[in-house]
Order: structure tokens, then sequence, then C-alpha cells
């Protein structure tokens, strides 16, 4: 878990200009620490230096988009994260071991291994079907309590147990819990995937980790099914439904709303939230 509120805040900022071209001394005189002293809190924090997890955001967020955007140019792609064409094929070769050409024409095939329960065998639905358990809804803001982890997505069912424990006293009947993830596992390394787990809390609330989770315009696809099942749902959505949708995935981030589980079956039903324009 990710428990320095500086760290968080930089995190946040970062994710929201992604599309930009951010310094360190930006980021540090946005946490109000100097260049040097944040740099090394950073680092003893993520693993990664600033410049390092800028980087690997912007390279992995734009391979997700050459992946759901398959109608955009890959110049295109590149520049809405601030490279040329030439310097955004050569950092994206060595960060993916692959072109972006040669990424585009792979990433379908290899969505289809789950990298989180690697025994579970992958049948995509067809866009027919996907649709009919889709809503276009718009949804409201919300206040959470939040904590952040980097790490496999595998881990969140003991990471939620701690979680629910440590702020059982703000749960009441009226709580939703909602869980939000920043990465494909299909192209962030599945030990390096960021996520938030959250729940919703009245706006009085005093302590220092919460934000608002911003709602808007969403592609709700309603997940009914068994927790290993999740990741083939969202591949099909990423793979099947947008490419064929008259609807564009566009720079927020989605979330997951938790409305049924059953922690001995692992029976879920979850509401998996696609930020749309």
């Amino acid at each position: 878990m990710i428990a320095n509120e500086y760290i968080n805040s930089a995190i946040s900022y970062i994710l929201s200009h992604i599309n930009e071209n951010m310094t360190v001394d930006e980021i540090a005189a946005h946490c109000n620490f100097s260049k040097f002293y944040f740099s090394r809190m950073f680092k003893i924090e993520t693993g990664e230096s600033i410049y390092e997890f800028i980087k690997r955001v912007k390279l992995e967020q734009s391979a997700f988009r050459l992946k759901v955007e398959r109608n955009r140019s890959i110049t295109d792609i590149s520049c809405d994260y601030g490279y040329s064409s030439s310097n955004y094929s050569s950092a994206f070769r060595q960060h993916h071991n692959l072109s972006p050409i040669e990424f585009r024409r792979h990433i379908p095939q290899k969505s289809l291994t789950n990298p989180i329960f690697n025994n579970v065998a992958i049948g995509l639905e067809s866009f027919e079907e996907c649709n009919k358990k889709i809503s276009i809804m718009h949804l409201k803001d919300r206040p959470v309590l939040y904590e952040r982890h980097i790490g496999n997505y595998g881990d969140l069912s003991v990471h939620w147990g701690a979680f629910l424990e440590k702020y059982n006293a703000y749960i009441d009947e009226s709580t939703l819990l909602l869980e939000r993830t920043y990465d494909d596992p299909s192209i962030t390394n599945i030990d390096e995937c960021l996520y938030d787990l959250c729940l919703t809390i009245p706006e009085d609330t005093t302590l220092k980790n919460t934000y608002v989770l911003k709602g808007g315009k969403f592609a709700v696809y309603h997940f009914k099914g068994f927790v290993k099942q999740i990741y083939i749902s969202f591949q099909v959505i990423f793979n099947v439904w947008l490419p064929q949708s008259q609807y564009t995935i566009d720079n927020r981030y989605g979330f997951e709303i938790y409305r049924k589980i059953d922690c001995d079956s692992m029976y879920m039903e979850i509401d998996l939230c696609i930020p749309i324009k």
C-alpha cells in the first residue's frame, strides 16, 4: 500500500496530466517539496523514480489507446503523450519489446492469456452478447475514502479484507464499495498495476485519504459471474465492444462498483464502468 499522502498526491497529479510534458520540478513543487528530497521519497515509496514512473505510464497508457482506438493513427496517439513519431517508436520498442505496429497487430491475441489466473480458458463474447449487458449511464460524483496499491490484481481479495476491517466504522447500509483500476494487465506488468480500493463516505468526512470520484458518461457492463471471469469481461469490452461501438473511451479512468459478493463461492455482481465520450 502507498500510505504517504504526498506520494499519492503526486501520482494523482501525474495521472491527471499524463498527456502533458511534466517535469520532476513541477511535481515536487505541487507537493511543496524540493526536487531532490521528493525524488528520493518517491523512489523509496514506489520503487521507481518519478521520471521512470511518468515514462512507464505514458508508454502503457498510449499502448492501451493503440488497443482500443484502432481507427486512430499511431502518430496521433503518440502526439497525445508528447512524443514525436520516431521518438515514440524507439521508446515504445524499448519498453514493450515490440514496435507500435507489431503491438497493435498482436495485442488482441495477447489479451486472450489471463495473466492473473493462468488456468482460466478465454472465450470472448460477441459484440451482440456484450452489448446486451451494457447500459450507457450518467453517474454522479462520489466522495470516497481510499487506499492505493501498486501490485498484482490477484491480491485484491487480501487487500479488500484488510481495508474493510480497518474502516468498518465508516460502513453502513448505504455504503458502496468501489475499485478504481488504472491498468490493463495484458499491457502492464502484472506486479506493477495501480489500483485504489474505495468506499463511499459523507462529504464532511475528515480523513486525509479521500477524494471525489468523478462521474459523467459511462458504458456500464453488468458483470455476473466469478472472480476469475472478470479479466475476460474487460477484454471483451476492450477488444470487441469498444472497437465496434459508436463510443470512444475518454481520458478519465474507469472503476468498478460491487453490487453483490458471495465470499464463499466468490460469485460477484459488479458494474464495470468504462468512461466514454
